[in-house]
């Protein structure tokens, strides 16, 4: 790694400005940062979960986590390492640094009693080596508004619910409650802070990071509970031979009730001269191409993955989420060579899902990489998949099919948020 560098925790304010600009040089944002910028940064960066690699005084590489709760299958909220802000420039690669970092948060984040990390991945290759595995995916599509043979003419839900333009000061009081709402029920699902809302309604802007104004849009059950809420943007185009073409890009949609979600979405597809919806990150099983009368009408601009998650806590983990298939016993061998997961587990689960999960010395049913078991662990894979990609090895015939039947979920687990 060198003699000259050295890879520490923020120790003052003052580290704070160097770290950031070390940041927007790895993520290509640009050198020059504001005093205000920074003094708003140096408010909310923990510098205890914030390291930096520091070359002769200077910010070289960046590394920062946040305590969060993940929502696992079955509404439980399970705390996590949420990492971000991972940048090496480009003077200083291929020398261990975030290796050295990430070694040293997932051992603070075992002893802190955080059983697993997440983080999103910019690139796909970077983090198979330290132990993650993808375990949420998106979509997002491009919805041609004129060929998707929907009633342009909707006049509002016909549920007893409304659906109303919301001032950002009823964004910032109920939007918080709904999420809540929304996070429980969404596995992988995370929660999110009061600078996560102070940045989305404007209350905290800074240079780089500018931001327009969206429409916000509720919808309110026959009770008045606002169960659901999108903000959006439009752009609007000129008008070829004098027909309108207006484009709408959604920042987000959330919705705690089936009648939420669709009412905001006919709500989307009714708005006048909107030729275009860009939905912006989506479940991979969003319902909305089936909303349309011709679900080609919605174009898939992007399907990947998203979230990755890293086991640390084995038991803790398993332990926490519920489980489908009706009574079972798995015995899983977890290789993991950085050791925070490796071992020999036994997971039982009762008929109503409820699962413990304790350390084993029986012979496992499945070996399996912690990267491969926490693609497993929301949902979103199948055990069979892996077994025919040789991702993992069945000892006991019919292990595999049990795994899948255990660990799948009814829909598949999204993170709604960039973190």
């Amino acid at each position: 790694m060198g003699a000259d560098l050295d890879v520490r925790t923020l120790s003052a304010s003052d580290d704070v400005g160097d770290w950031l600009r070390a940041l927007h040089t790895g993520f290509h944002l640009g050198p020059t940062l504001t005093a205000e910028e920074i003094e708003v940064r140096a408010q909310v960066v923990d510098r205890t979960r914030t390291q930096g690699a520091f070359d002769r005084g200077r910010c070289v590489a960046t590394f920062r986590s946040m305590p969060r709760r993940l929502t696992v299958p079955g509404g439980a909220a399970l705390n996590a390492s949420a990492i971000t802000n991972v940048s090496v420039s480009a003077t200083h690669r291929r020398r261990g640094l975030a290796g050295t970092m990430m070694a040293a948060e997932l051992s603070a984040a075992r002893d802190r009693g955080e059983p697993v990390a997440i983080l999103v991945a910019a690139e796909y290759p970077i983090y198979g080596r330290f132990g993650f595995g993808p375990a949420t995916w998106v979509a997002n599509w491009e919805v041609d508004v004129p060929r998707a043979a929907v009633d342009r003419r909707y006049a509002g839900p016909s549920d007893g619910g409304r659906v109303d333009f919301a001032p950002l000061a009823e964004v910032r009081e109920t939007g918080p409650g709904l999420h809540e709402r929304v996070r429980a029920r969404t596995p992988g699902a995370i929660d999110r802070d009061r600078v996560w809302w102070q940045i989305q309604t404007g209350e905290r802007v800074v240079a780089s990071r500018p931001w327009t104004e969206p429409f916000h849009v509720v919808y309110r059950d026959a009770s008045g509970r606002v169960d659901g809420l999108v903000a959006y943007t439009t752009q609007e185009e000129h008008w070829p031979n004098k027909l309108p073409k207006v484009e709408v890009s959604v920042r987000q949609l959330i919705a705690a009730t089936p009648a939420a979600e669709r009412a905001l979405w006919r709500f989307l597809l009714s708005l006048d001269w909107v030729t275009l919806i860009r939905t912006g990150y989506r479940a991979p099983d969003d319902v909305l191409p089936l909303l349309l009368g011709d679900p080609r009408a919605a174009r898939t601009e992007a399907l990947a993955d998203f979230m990755w998650l890293r086991l640390l806590d084995v038991p803790a983990a398993l332990s926490a989420r519920t489980y489908a298939g009706g009574p079972a016993a798995l015995r899983l061998e977890v290789l993991d060579p950085q050791g925070h997961a490796a071992g020999r587990f036994l997971l039982e689960t009762d008929a109503s899902g409820v699962a413990s999960c304790a350390p084993t010395t029986a012979p496992a049913d499945l070996t399996v990489t912690a990267a491969d078991l926490a693609c497993l662990y929301l949902g979103d894979e199948s055990a069979v998949r892996l077994a025919a990609l040789d991702r993992l090895t069945e000892h006991r015939p019919g292990a595999a099919d049990t795994a899948t039947a255990l660990f799948r979920t009814p829909r598949r687990p999204w993170c709604p948020d960039i973190f």
